[in-house]
């Protein structure tokens, strides 16, 4: 405003001191230029009374910071690399919490990036309740559950933490949680136990000591009860509920907090109890629920590279091994190279033959102490002597020409025998799918080790 004046005023001063000039036939061009004058200043002083009026009547308004979403919180937070892809994946939001659909789950776990949308699905109370109506019974589950479901149920951190343990964890170690907690032999756990090896097993969310009181905000906007829960930290609302007696509010209080249920009911907790919630959940059917699980995923990973059709090539069973691995481009190109040297029976691998390899690396850890406590040394290792462990370790024979193609990739200097730490370190990252290893793969922290990788591979 105060410029509209001074510009006003400079052009009135200028109309002021302006000469008179005489209203005859000669000086029709002078009139019409001071005529154009004032029409400019007219204009000016008519527009900057409007605005004036206008910034008047909106004089009243407070102007409020938008609130930040989810996204935006992540950003200003020091994130794992697990805790950025459930936010990066996560489509439905239902009372400011972040949750992922089965479809999203597959998809976190095969793709490299979510799927284009415009914005997260906000979900109402009654959309709840109709999802929670179309979750499948344990009985009537399949491999092909999560594909079949798509975005008809919605799966917490927690359980996401939980479900990848599945995809990465032996199923001994399941049966030994189970056990822990069967106080009766029955092999059955209750809603309640079965929340506590579910947070215990998937590590849900682990002691933060890098955190501000403004992350910690962050995170629990994010994470919900999960990050409360964590610390022991009252739910809002919770004192309400315990007093009304609602089935939900209720918990188990230990010193860890691990045992606070969620307050909505999610995909796996009506799948497990029923509608309810008071079924009781045998190991027998979990099993079957693990092996649907990793079986689906696996279907996902074998589909991509096969085409439609019943096998797939040797290089692309090394290209799903090497495909989490932080190698570089030479390092990756020498392992392919080394086995399109060596292959001779181009036969192609089976689904079957792939499943029971990769049922094999959820035994790693049990495969590197037998062999560690074989060769004492680390040392290489002969064909018989990696179909021996890995029996002893699954129960389970693997096929003879899966053998030779992983020897083929992993003999470094072909004589025969397996370099194991290379063999182990490699098998690892693909059983964590990039998780476990080399967690900050993104923004500035990937932009430095690529930085210092050229410099090294420059010298």
């Amino acid at each position: 405003m105060a410029t509209l004046c001074r510009t006003s005023g400079k052009l009135l001063g200028k109309v002021q001191f302006l000469p008179v000039c005489s209203r005859n036939f000669s000086s029709v061009k002078c009139n019409r230029y001071y005529k154009n004058v004032w029409k400019t200043c007219a204009c000016v002083l008519g527009g900057g009374m409007v605005l004036y009026a206008a910034s008047y009547k909106r004089g009243g308004t407070v102007y409020a910071l938008k609130a930040k979403q989810p996204d935006e919180l992540a950003k200003s937070v020091k994130l794992t690399s697990r805790e950025r892809r459930f936010i990066k994946f996560a489509s439905v939001e239902f009372g400011g919490q972040l949750y992922m659909t089965p479809q999203d789950f597959l998809e976190s776990v095969v793709e490299q990036e979510p799927r284009p949308r415009l914005k997260r699905r906000i979900l109402t109370a009654k959309e709840i309740e109709q999802l929670r109506d179309a979750v499948p019974p344990l009985k009537k589950g399949s491999p092909q559950m999560f594909r079949n479901m798509r975005d008809k149920g919605i799966i917490s951190y927690t359980e996401y933490l939980f479900l990848l343990s599945i995809l990465t964890k032996p199923t001994s170690g399941f049966q030994i949680a189970f056990n822990m907690f069967d106080t009766d032999g029955n092999q059955r756990v209750d809603k309640n136990e079965f929340l506590v090896i579910q947070r215990l097993l998937g590590g849900s969310l682990k002691e933060r000591k890098d955190l501000d009181a403004n992350s910690e905000k962050a995170m629990e906007k994010i994470f919900s009860y999960a990050w409360r829960g964590k610390r022991g930290m009252p739910e809002q609302g919770a004192a309400e509920g315990a007093a009304g007696g609602g089935p939900h509010d209720n918990y188990i209080n230990d010193e860890q907090g691990l045992q606070r249920r969620h307050n909505v009911d999610t995909l796996l907790q009506v799948h497990f109890f029923g509608k309810k919630g008071t079924n009781d959940l045998k190991f027998e059917g979990f099993r079957q629920f693990m092996e649907n699980l990793q079986t689906e995923v696996l279907e996902l990973e074998f589909h991509e590279f096969s085409k439609g059709h019943e096998t797939i090539s040797e290089v692309d069973f090394a290209k799903i091994l090497l495909r989490y691995t932080y190698l570089d481009t030479d390092e990756y190109d020498m392992y392919l190279d080394r086995l399109l040297d060596r292959v001779r029976d181009e036969r192609g691998i089976t689904f079957d033959e792939f499943r029971t390899f990769c049922q094999f690396l959820n035994n790693l850890e049990d495969f590197t102490i037998a062999m560690r406590m074989y060769t004492l040394a680390d040392h290489p290792i002969s064909k018989d002597e990696f179909h021996r462990a890995v029996r002893i370790c699954t129960g389970q024979a693997q096929s003879p020409h899966v053998v030779r193609t992983v020897f083929a990739i992993f003999d470094a200097d072909g004589d025969g025998l397996l370099s194991y730490k290379e063999f182990i370190a490699i098998m690892k990252d693909r059983l964590h799918r990039g998780f476990k290893s080399y967690a900050k793969n993104e923004g500035w922290e990937a932009f430095k080790s690529c930085v210092k990788q050229e410099m090294k591979s420059s010298v």
